[in-house]
């Protein structure tokens, strides 16, 4: 027997998505484990793969739920995933880079460039005191040396970023903000270098490193903030089934997904993802149909019934004829779907951009009129270059490079504290413009629930020990329904495949499940022995905090929507709860799209709260969106904003933080206009040295910042 034999989730249904096939590299394959639980599995399941030849090292990581193998010789993913499955294990290969499992080398270079020039910042701090105090000759000219020998090699490493952009700027026939800093650090750099060989009284490394250390901050700021983007049309890619079953003149052959025809029988085991659109020839089972409804109530299937790629087979095999196939099922439409819609946002222009264009040609004028005008006036190069200089630090874009990134992290940090999770860069600044919010209703506003009120203690006592243990949703939802009751004694509990439960009780068998098993009609129904079938109600219950918010959000005047792929009785009863005026039923994932397109359309900024696969095209093509942290990996990912609680009353208060935010965004614009109004002068009649444009650009930096801070305080 096998450890999975002590763990009974090993052998329930698949509680994931189940993951996109690919080898991880030439020496590892990572797979899936979706229905692992335990220690028990973890070691049964490492001891079953390094048992094989040529298996190496077997590595699972539990909360991942997925094993990585490493191999010394060629050998097919196929051939694991056979030996985990005679284990008892099920097992799917995955392609972590589709799933976003990048390395974040960028972000973890910017952190080394920052630690290496503020390091260096404050030694040549230290060393510029001795000189500031009145330091000459041999003293002075040896502190220099020492200040140029810490200088350089900190510039030339952590500056590359602004060296590399700038030159390709330059390179591409542009410009862009980093031309104008990388000219500043190589102006200064190079004139310190000059003073320090000739042995004159003034060099400017500490001013160069300390605009280096700064506009580090703004850049990692900014990077943090967008690193947790992902795309969704990867994770919906994700679920696309590589490698299928396919039955030919009865003979079961494991082949890629792209030599699939129209006509070819496809069979599809339990837990497994159905990878084509067609008709069920074969079998009977529930499916879980979430992808493209939203709804969590699980649907039944049989012979002659049409089934959808990237629904997820829950209970019995199937054998399916596809319809369609490659590009033309479902899913892949969903895909192109989502990857057009992702595109149309990310034309979004953030405000620091539309700054940025302005920016650097103005500089560069102000730098070269500087330049020309004192060698006109003076004909003293060294002095004409030094006033440049002190132009082009003076107004380097610290303080509007720090404008953004420092609120965006500030309200972050705000509302991660919440329990709200800000994804994209510029989320907040397209949150403060929304006027329209569209909600879905299942797992947004609604959760599934049971009502116990139709049924007799003694029936209450019988469902609840039935289905306490029991992985279906609507057995889970009942369980819910009966916390606090004593279960009831049963015995030879027993599962069925697309019906229900059944089991013995006081010499009587009992059935719960659906209505057509037990010829009670439409619904979930418990039969004690040959008494009469009760029903059980399953309706859907709002959400703890649904209606603050609702009333919230239209209290500051945004026009609540709400768009759902349930029944239009259900949808209307939620809506009459939240008193939503406008609200449409029975919505299909392109409909609920062309919903949004078309308010759009009329002008209207439309902000999406939804947590289905089904809702991921919609997330992708609203101005901007929220989604839960119970929803699909897809949807998450299309999403800017995370609800992280199960309560919606973080929520309440985020059109507020976001137009607070956007109003500290335009504060600190303004803080840099009127620092540049006043000190650009300065520098340009020759009153302010580089080491002086340095400490009043730090200044103007730091008034960033501080002025950034305020959100942490009432709003």
């Amino acid at each position: 027997m096998s450890d999975a034999a002590h763990c009974p989730a090993c052998f329930g249904v698949p509680d994931g998505p189940l993951e996109k096939a690919a080898s991880n590299g030439t020496d590892q394959i990572v797979l899936s484990l979706p229905a692992i639980h335990c220690v028990a599995c973890i070691n049964g399941v490492e001891r079953a793969l390094r048992a094989m030849e040529g298996v190496a090292s077997a590595r699972v990581n539990l909360s991942m739920k997925r094993v990585t193998v490493g191999i010394d010789e060629p050998i097919a993913p196929e051939a694991l995933i056979d030996a985990l499955e005679m284990a008892g294990f099920e097992a799917r290969v995955l392609d972590t880079g589709l799933l976003g499992a990048q390395d974040d080398a960028y972000g973890r270079g910017l952190m080394t460039r920052l630690a290496i020039s503020g390091f260096a910042n404050m030694n040549i701090m230290l060393l510029s005191v001795a000189v500031w105090s009145g330091a000459i000759g041999a003293t002075l000219s040896f502190f220099h040396w020492i200040t140029a020998a810490i200088a350089i090699p900190t510039l030339i490493y952590s500056a590359q970023p602004f060296f590399q952009s700038g030159w390709r700027a330059l390179r591409g026939g542009r410009t862009n903000m980093d031309v104008p800093i990388a000219l500043a650090i190589l102006l200064a750099s190079g004139i310190s270098l000059y003073e320090t060989i000739y042995g004159g009284e003034h060099s400017y490394f500490d001013a160069a490193v300390t605009l280096t250390f700064f506009l580090l901050i703004g850049r990692y700021l900014d990077h943090r903030s967008r690193r947790a983007a992902a795309s969704a049309a990867a994770q919906l890619s994700a679920l696309e089934v590589p490698r299928v079953m396919r039955l030919r003149h009865g003979v079961r052959e494991m082949v890629d997904f792209a030599d699939l025809a129209v006509g070819d029988l496809v069979q599809v085991l339990p837990g497994g993802r159905i990878p084509v659109d067609g008709t069920v020839i074969e079998g009977s089972s529930q499916i879980d149909r979430s992808l493209l409804t939203g709804e969590s109530r699980l649907g039944s299937t049989c012979a002659g019934a049409a089934v959808t790629a990237g629904e997820v087979n829950m209970t019995g095999p199937l054998t399916i004829r596809a319809a369609t196939v490659g590009s033309d099922t479902t899913l892949r439409k969903m895909v192109t779907m989502v990857d057009k819609a992702e595109a149309v946002k990310n034309r979004y222009t953030a405000v620091a951009d539309k700054a940025a264009k302005l920016y650097a040609p103005i500089v560069h004028l102000m730098a070269l009129a500087a330049f020309i005008g004192w060698m006109a006036y003076s004909g003293d190069m060294r002095l004409s270059l030094n006033i440049a200089v002190a132009v082009l630090i003076i107004t380097c874009p610290c303080a509007m490079g720090l404008a953004v990134p420092a609120v965006s992290t500030t309200a972050a940090g705000r509302m991660f504290r919440a329990g709200l999770l800000v994804k994209d860069g510029t989320a907040l600044e397209r949150l403060a413009e929304v006027d329209t919010v569209v909600f879905d209703k299942t797992g947004t506003l609604t959760l599934p629930a049971a009502t116990k009120d139709a049924l007799d203690p003694k029936t209450q006592q019988i469902a609840l020990a039935m289905t306490q243990d029991a992985t279906h949703p609507v057995s889970q939802a009942i369980a819910a329904s009966l916390v606090g009751i004593t279960p009831a004694a049963i015995s030879d509990q027993k599962e069925h495949a697309g019906k229900g439960l059944s089991a013995e009780f006081d010499g009587r068998r009992v059935r719960l499940g659906s209505g057509e098993w037990l010829d009670a009609g439409i619904g979930t129904f418990i039969q004690i022995g040959d008494g009469k079938p009760q029903k059980i109600a399953i309706q859907s219950q709002l959400r703890e905090g649904a209606a603050a918010l609702v009333k919230a959000w239209q209290a500051l005047g945004l026009h609540i929507h709400l768009v759902s792929g349930d029944d239009t009785n259900e949808t209307a009863r939620i809506a009459a709860a939240l008193n939503i005026a406008t609200w449409q039923a029975g919505t299909t994932p392109e409909e609920k799209v062309a919903y949004i397109d078309a308010l759009a359309d009329k002008g209207a900024k439309v902000l999406m709260v939804g947590d289905g696969l089904n809702d991921t095209g919609a997330l992708a093509a609203a101005y901007a969106s929220v989604s839960p942290a119970t929803a699909a990996d897809a949807s998450r990912a299309a999403s800017d904003i995370v609800l992280l609680n199960d309560s919606l009353i973080p929520l309440v208060e985020l059109p507020i933080v976001a137009r607070a935010a956007l109003a500290r965004i335009k504060e600190n614009f303004t803080i840099s206009t009127i620092y540049n109004v006043i000190a650009v002068p300065i520098a340009l009649a020759g009153f302010a040295t580089p080491l002086i444009a340095s400490i009043a650009m730090s200044a103007s930096s730091i008034t960033v910042l501080l002025n950034a801070l305020r959100l942490k305080g009432r709003l």
